[in-house]
């Protein structure tokens, strides 16, 4: 029982963190896991589950305890508060631990971090839910479209009601429902070192399950994978692990069609890291394109050179940049300039799951003005004549659309067209000449871009 314990002890600490510093819960327990290197398979995948799923069902365990608890949820010290959501999260979601063991490790947690007189109301609360386990009453959809969605897919309301003003009803049930499927993983074949069919086959002799990709030649969708870096040919670089959808970045830029004989392209990359769209020109491109990676901090432009010399790339470099601030040495330099901006990420809400509960509607607002920024700057670095792709991986209209409808009113720019460079099965989703990618409605992540090409003094 000592060992059972001190995962939950684990899985509390790196909950509490998340709490109380407000970060993200992936990156929390990628530092306990890599601090706790020897715990065995089945102990991380426990801590694992336990910290995604409590953080990714947030929103109705809160919904749940707020049912039972005389003290609402936002009122609990935040210790209390995470060990109350882990235990809503064992009862309702992991069959292989017995509601009662849930109950009565929690209070142990309690008792041992320090709350032995809350203790008996972290019993009570908990033993009130495994009572009514099986007859909770949820909201149901009379109750409110809004309330009902945001319990029944464990999403802020406030996020619910935006979405139902951006797309249809069917659409955010899709979208939605998608947030909450655990997927394999997507990777970039690169083709420099190996062909897509002897990548799949090497793969499926380790017992994965592989299948091609539905938009990129270049893309497979990989399951029943343990550690990544481990997968046969990572660390020999014959894959990026990338979303199909920005895959997407590169024959809808179509970049190689603007090359004069003898020439070779200039690329900029504003906000690379980790680098899957600067490589994926790089692998593409080879010597006839030079590409020049940016991010804002040592760190990042580390990862993308990490990835660059895994996959063995020569043709690009990393600078570190705030792509707020204009780089006049860059002016007009750009055949291509990809502004793949920072943004809300409701369009990897399946791979994020917390990003949800790190936004706000102010500070929606405040990346929609933060891109304008960017797109200003970016803008400068384009040749006359040349490139500027925009992209996000979000769904959030103000973020995409409004963006390109100012850049066209306010910025020397005309929009290009780019529905014959997407692929025929995802022709439907481009409007007005920009792709806007919806999760649970495409086989890929949620994603948006925009094409526009600089007008020629």
């Amino acid at each position: 029982m000592a060992e059972t314990e001190n995962t939950r002890l684990l899985a509390l600490e790196v909950l509490v963190e998340v709490e109380k510093q407000n970060i993200f819960a992936k990156d929390a327990l990628h530092k306990l896991l890599y601090q706790k290197q020897f715990l065995s398979k089945q102990d991380r995948a426990f801590i694992t589950r336990l910290v995604e799923g409590t953080t990714e069902y947030q929103t109705r365990l809160d919904y749940v305890i707020n049912l039972y608890s005389k003290t609402k949820v936002n009122k609990c010290k935040p210790l209390i508060r995470c060990v109350l959501r882990m235990g809503v999260y064992q009862m309702l979601y992991m069959d292989s631990v017995p509601n009662g063991v849930a109950c009565n490790e929690c209070v142990k947690l309690a008792k041992k971090k320090g709350f032995h007189n809350l203790t008996g109301f972290v019993n009570g609360v908990l033993r009130s839910v495994e009572r009514n386990i099986d007859s909770i009453p949820y909201p149901k959809r009379e109750d409110g479209l809004a309330v009902y969605l945001s319990v029944q897919y464990s999403i802020p309301q406030w996020l619910v009601e935006r979405f139902l003003q951006w797309y249809e009803e069917e659409q955010v049930i899709q979208i939605l429902e998608a947030s909450l499927q655990a997927t394999g993983i997507t990777i970039r074949v690169n083709d420099n070192k190996i062909s897509r069919q002897e990548l799949a086959a090497k793969l499926e002799e380790q017992g994965m399950d592989v299948e091609d990709g539905y938009y990129s030649e270049d893309a497979l969708h990989v399951s029943k994978i343990n550690y990544v870096n481990r997968i046969p040919g990572f660390r020999q670089g014959e894959f990026f692990i990338q979303d199909e959808s920005s895959m997407l970045l590169y024959p809808i830029a179509n970049i190689e069609t603007e090359r004069k004989a003898g020439q070779v392209l200039h690329i900029l990359d504003l906000c690379a890291a980790p680098g899957g769209k600067c490589t994926h020109f790089a692998q593409k491109l080879g010597n006839t394109a030079y590409i020049e990676a940016r991010d804002v901090s040592e760190r990042k432009t580390a990862l993308i050179k990490e990835n660059r010399e895994r996959l063995g790339l020569s043709n690009m470099e990393e600078k570190v940049w705030d792509a707020l601030i204009l780089d006049e040495s860059k002016k007009e330099w750009a055949d291509l300039v990809i502004a793949d901006l920072p943004c809300s990420g409701f369009g990897i809400l399946s791979h994020k799951n917390d990003i949800k509960y790190h936004i706000s509607e102010q500070q929606l607002l405040e990346l929609s003005n933060l891109q304008k920024t960017i797109l200003t700057n970016a803008v400068s670095y384009v040749k006359p004549g040349g490139i500027l792709v925009f992209s996000t991986c979000t769904i959030n209209p103000e973020e995409n659309r409004d963006n390109v409808q100012w850049a066209l009113s306010h910025l020397p720019l005309e929009k290009e067209p780019i529905e014959e460079l997407v692929p025929e099965n995802l022709r439907s989703f481009v409007d007005e000449e920009m792709l806007q990618l919806l999760p649970g409605v495409c086989k890929c992540d949620g994603f948006f871009i925009a094409k526009f090409r600089k007008k020629v003094e």
